[in-house]
């Protein structure tokens, strides 16, 4: 991987921290439909890092969705595919509302997951690509 992928993997990966962070803070304040879109935002970033290492396309929901399955079967992990529908479910929320509150809780600890499990997986393939 070359220095240019490796500072566009590191800065998708600081996006994806901040945005969660960021939803956090609109949570908090009760705007879930501002948080619900940092939610998906930090899910998309970690696809796309995770994607810009491998060599994949990640110019479109698409390609991330899809990115995202392959990961899945990948690591035998089907929680990357639920994960990152989760994750839609917070980006239709942002455009429509409509989710009830005991769905934001849920997926909410979901997303989170995802993106720390995706963030992880970009992680450990920087150091298996290093070994």
């Amino acid at each position: 991987m070359t220095v240019v992928q490796e500072d566009a993997v590191a800065d998708r990966v600081a996006q994806a921290l901040e945005f969660i962070a960021q939803a956090e803070a609109e949570f908090a304040v009760g705007d879930t439909r501002q948080a619900a879109e940092k939610l998906y935002g930090a899910s998309v970033q970690a696809v796309i890092a995770a994607s810009i290492q491998r060599g994949w396309d990640y110019n479109s929901h698409r390609a991330n969705k899809n990115a995202t399955r392959q990961l899945a079967d990948q690591y035998e992990d089907p929680f990357l595919s639920t994960g990152f529908t989760a994750a839609e479910k917070f980006h239709i929320h942002f455009h429509h509302g409509g989710m009830e509150d005991y769905q934001i809780t849920a997926d909410r600890h979901d997303v989170r997951s995802y993106v720390e499990r995706m963030l992880k997986l970009v992680e450990e393939h920087e150091a298996n690509r290093k070994v």
